[in-house]
């Protein structure tokens, strides 16, 4: 019996030796999956902001402005406008809008300037409400963006908020219509999802049509228009004026041959003369008319 009995606390001691050193290697042992785990989730926490950079101005650039590289210094940024469309830079944000920030100390009167990422944005309602969604350009005030049409050959983002121009309205401004009239627009701020690039909306531009020619028809339209549009509209103005210009002539060119055979008929001639150069008048008008309605409609 008491044989039975150490024989069973030496297998006890036996097993405790053999899974001690396990239940110790088992402890101490790192957690590699966890680490792994906590690494990976340490590398997904980044920023969608980009970096910041500052720049040099010599007129005052609000925060949300538009602006572009001063062409005669490169270290400084002025407000983007309509004709220098193509050379967009970026949006005025603050010094602490973005995770990094590259500053130049011998700039005075420094501004910041974010290419990439979401920021607050200076909008206008010149070409519509703006939704979410819609890409933003510069609009005819500027430093300060619109609703893109067909017509920008570039674009500074997407809006990621709604601009009706009333309510939340920062303050409004006076743009002068092709017409000669002017047109009161609302000015606000919007978030954008800020990344530049060729306007996706826009219509290619057919170049067999003269310069002149274009910029004449979209005058008159207040839009792009078409070449086949422009021809159509040269070929009725053509044919109002040869039409007019021949009434003309051979009203007038009769009427004076007619006085000179029958001077006593002037009166009644002169007559017929004015009633053929109202016709022609007229008739050029109304070739006119025709015209605008094509380009505009």
């Amino acid at each position: 019996m008491l044989k039975l009995r150490r024989s069973g606390l030496v297998l006890i001691c036996i097993l405790l030796t053999i899974a001690t050193p396990a239940a110790v290697s088992a402890a101490t042992t790192p957690n590699t999956s966890n680490k792994a785990s906590s690494s990976s989730n340490s590398g997904d926490s980044t920023t969608d902001q980009s970096v910041t950079q500052g720049y040099g101005a010599d007129a005052s650039l609000q925060k949300g402005m538009i602006v572009k590289l001063k062409d005669s210094d490169a270290s400084h940024v002025e407000a983007l406008t309509t004709d220098t469309i193509t050379q967009m830079l970026g949006v005025v944000v603050a010094a602490n809008d973005a995770t990094v920030t590259l500053s130049n100390d011998a700039n005075s009167g420094q501004v910041f300037v974010a290419s990439f990422g979401h920021y607050d944005v200076l909008v206008s309602n010149q070409n519509g409400p703006i939704k979410s969604g819609d890409y933003i350009t510069i609009s005819a005030l500027a430093g300060i963006g619109m609703k893109v049409d067909t017509t920008q050959p570039v674009v500074l983002g997407r809006a990621a908020a709604d601009f009706s121009g009333s309510g939340a309205v920062d303050g409004t401004a006076k743009l002068k219509t092709s017409s000669g009239g002017s047109v009161s627009v609302s000015i606000g701020r919007i978030p954008v999802d800020i990344s530049i690039s060729h306007n996706p909306l826009q219509q290619s531009v057919d170049k067999g049509l003269p310069s002149f020619l274009k910029k004449a028809s979209e005058q008159i339209a207040g839009k792009q228009v078409g070449t086949v549009r422009v021809y159509m509209s040269l070929v009725v103005l053509a044919a109002a004026c040869l039409l007019a210009g021949g009434m003309l002539y051979s009203g007038i060119r009769g009427g004076l041959i007619s006085i000179g055979r029958n001077p006593l008929a002037k009166k009644q001639v002169i007559g017929g003369i004015f009633r053929v150069v109202l016709s022609g008048v007229i008739v050029f008008i109304i070739g006119l008319f025709g015209v605008y309605l094509i380009l505009k409609l």
